[in-house]
């Protein structure tokens, strides 16, 4: 009885075993027989695109007149307010003069005492009474009488002080009853022309040579008149009106930032800009004719930017690509890519070197638009 158990028991373990390597074997086949997976994959092609740089930048009045003093008081009086425009000859501040005014009288007192003294002697040279040398002696001193009371005239005119430009008026850095002289190191204020601004920022070496190598000309002065126009971002991240231009550049690398800097003009009409404001200037580089692939075709690995190639027999080959910019979801690429490759264009991160695939042909131009956004914060 046990026998017949144990037999059976067998028989059955047996052919567990021959079903189970029948369904291994039918897996197998099946498993060889299953097609590649498919991924997208389009022809290299060359474009014109058009990238942009953001430089940090800090704005300033096409001119910036400080308003010092000329002679040393107390001022009696501001007559404008900070933020105020002005026009070129208007009084800004008054000096006290009571002390001036005095000086003034004393002075204009020795010109008359002076002038008499000339008066009396040249009757007398005249008949010969007395040395011509007497009477340039008294001239001598008339003209330094008078040169004196001019002085003291002069500092009078000095007390009131005038804007040298129009503008508008920056901080008040002094007020009523505070002392100043021309060697305070602070200006009284600062006027500032806004109708047109400035725009300052740097390029490292490298950016700078690359810049005037884009640029068309024989000349520095030439590439710099054939600059691009500029786009510039404000402080609120909005784009400002109007274009700007590069008019010049420092023409020597800081030795300690190792960089240059550029300035650009925009005009203001709108009064928009003023003194001080800080934006960033938004610089097109222009990238013709060239190998652009998109982002989503690309992976880095141990610092390399890599892409699929189509190669033999539908297989999948990684290549190092060396980009030179990026734009947008776009990148330029330098070398590893070239328009008699295919490239798989998305679905990378399912791919490995060698895998052999079903390509699925993409039009270029589809293969580089930028995925849609479909959710936002």
């Amino acid at each position: 009885m046990k026998n017949n158990k144990l037999y059976a028991i067998l028989g059955l373990s047996v052919f567990l075993v021959i079903v189970s390597c029948g369904n291994k074997q039918e897996n197998a086949a099946a498993a060889q027989q299953a097609p590649p997976l498919p991924f997208p994959v389009s022809q290299v092609e060359l474009k014109t695109v058009t990238g942009y740089i953001d430089y940090p930048a800090t704005i300033e009045g096409r001119v910036n007149s400080d308003v010092r003093a000329k002679t040393s008081g107390y001022i009696e009086k501001v007559y404008v307010d900070e933020g105020e425009k002005v026009k070129k000859g208007q009084v800004l501040f008054k000096l006290e003069t009571q002390s001036l005014n005095q000086d003034a009288v004393a002075a204009k007192a020795r010109v008359n005492v002076a002038q008499v003294e000339v008066d009396k002697l040249i009757p007398l040279v005249e008949k010969n009474i007395i040395s011509p040398v007497q009477l340039e002696t008294a001239k001598a001193n008339l003209a330094q009488a008078k040169a004196s009371y001019s002085g003291v005239s002069a500092n009078i005119g000095y007390a009131t002080i005038k804007s040298p430009i129009d503008g508008y008026v920056g901080s008040i850095n002094f007020r009523e009853g505070a002392l100043i002289s021309p060697s305070d190191a602070t200006p009284l204020t600062t006027v500032s022309e806004i109708d047109q601004v400035y725009a300052f920022f740097s390029f490292n070496e490298a950016q700078y040579i690359d810049h005037l190598q884009r640029s068309e000309g024989k000349s520095k002065a030439e590439r710099i008149k054939n600059s691009p126009d500029l786009s510039l971002v404000l402080a609120n991240g909005k784009i400002y009106s109007e274009k700007g231009r590069i008019q010049t550049s420092t023409g020597q690398i800081n030795q300690n930032t190792g960089t240059i800097k550029i300035r650009a003009a925009f005009n203001n009409p709108n009064e928009i800009l003023t003194n001080g404001n800080s934006g960033k200037i938004r610089f097109p580089i222009e990238y013709k004719d060239a190998v652009v692939v998109p982002q989503t075709a690309t992976f880095e690995q141990q610092g390399n930017i890599m892409i699929f190639k189509l190669g033999a027999d539908n297989k999948a080959k990684t290549s190092i690509v060396k980009i030179k910019g990026s734009v947008g979801n776009l990148y330029v690429v330098e070398s590893g890519v070239d328009t008699n490759d295919k490239i798989i264009v998305s679905g990378v991160g399912k791919l490995r070197n060698g895998m052999v695939i079903t390509p699925q042909e993409t039009s270029f131009e589809d293969a580089i638009k930028p995925v849609a956004t479909l959710f936002k914060n």
